[in-house]
């Protein structure tokens, strides 16, 4: 087994409390959507993935499966870093193609939680004999460059639609960074959920079971058990709904009525009235037009966007504009407007 650990997570940066200061303290309260995952929330989320109305985990699943193979063959990776790599379901689907195409040498997954790491790591070693496992726990938003020097050619995958969750600005910044560090042979492959019927969208995040709710209020109880709080989830109703002038969705709780929070860990007393919001999420949606502008100002040119049938979801796979084009000019195409 070559399985190697490393961690980055320390101090504040393991904890809400620098997030939760600066989200609680403005005008317009917010948090940020990565503070969903503790044990509870991360079951939960599992769980959404199963329900009908959660069409995009089926549907990048069956991009993977069926595309897998040409992704292999389109980056010739040797090294496999997935950004929020959780339990390597997908990623396994890749690393499969690579193993098969004779290329794959090592798998770098990033994620805070080191047990899930550990765990998915030591599986993945026995299962892909030769396979080096190089983990990383840490947030990505802050780690990037623990990466270290790539084994080349690397693909960065951001998979399920984790880049939505940016504002603009952010995620093109982001997106550059990750286009730093992907090599002069390198590849992204990233998530995209893709504008379509609002309704279809906001029933995704508001369904009929009321488990993205009981999802979206636990976020209130890993502040009560992180910093010593004093929320009552369920005094908050969940809101979620599709914004069409940004093409984002918004998850929000909505106060019942006034409330007084003290964060006992923070020394901080924050004031809810009746019915104020607090934005748990923006998930962006993705037309090609608005794919191909932010691979642009990340310097980032495009592959090939792949789609499930029914055009719900898309993998978007980009090269550095400064990358050499060698064997795989032949496949580049534009995304269309």
């Amino acid at each position: 087994m070559t399985l190697t650990v490393r961690s980055f997570l320390g101090g504040d940066e393991g904890s809400l409390a620098e997030d939760v200061l600066d989200g609680l303290t403005r005008p317009f309260k917010e948090l940020p959507p990565k503070h969903f995952y503790d044990a509870a929330g991360a079951e939960l989320f599992d769980r959404i993935c199963d329900l009908p109305e959660y069409y995009p985990t089926r549907a990048e699943r069956a991009i993977l499966e069926a595309r897998s193979d040409d992704i292999a063959a389109l980056t010739g990776a040797a090294e496999l870093v997935a950004l929020g790599s959780g339990t390597a379901a997908k990623s396994r689907l890749l690393l499969s193609a690579l193993a098969a195409a004779g290329t794959l040498r090592r798998y770098v997954p990033v994620d805070m939680t080191e047990e899930m790491i550990r765990t998915t790591g030591a599986a993945l070693c026995a299962d892909y004999p030769g396979l080096q496992v190089r983990g990383i726990v840490g947030d990505f938003e802050r780690h990037l460059d623990r990466l270290g020097v790539p084994l080349e050619p690397r693909l960065v995958a951001m998979l399920g639609g984790t880049i939505g969750n940016f504002t603009p600005g952010a995620r093109r910044r982001f997106l550059r960074h990750v286009g730093r560090l992907l090599g002069p042979r390198g590849t992204v492959l990233v998530g995209v959920d893709l504008v379509k019927d609002p309704a279809r969208i906001e029933a995704a995040y508001d369904d009929a079971a009321g488990i993205t709710a009981r999802f979206n209020r636990n976020i209130l109880r890993v502040v009560n058990r992180a910093l010593r709080a004093d929320f009552e989830p369920e005094q908050f109703e969940h809101v979620a709904f599709f914004d069409r002038e940004h093409e984002w969705i918004e998850m929000r709780l909505r106060a019942q009525r006034r409330m007084t929070v003290r964060i006992a860990d923070l020394g901080l007393t924050v004031e809810f009235a009746k019915r104020e919001e607090l934005r748990t999420e923006i998930s962006a949606k993705f037309t090609p037009r608005r794919l191909a502008a932010d691979l642009a100002a990340a310097r980032l040119e495009p592959v090939e966007l792949l789609t499930d049938p029914e055009g719900l979801f898309g993998l978007a796979l980009a090269r550095p504009v400064a990358a050499p084009q060698a064997t795989s000019t032949r496949h580049a195409v534009a995304i269309p407007a």
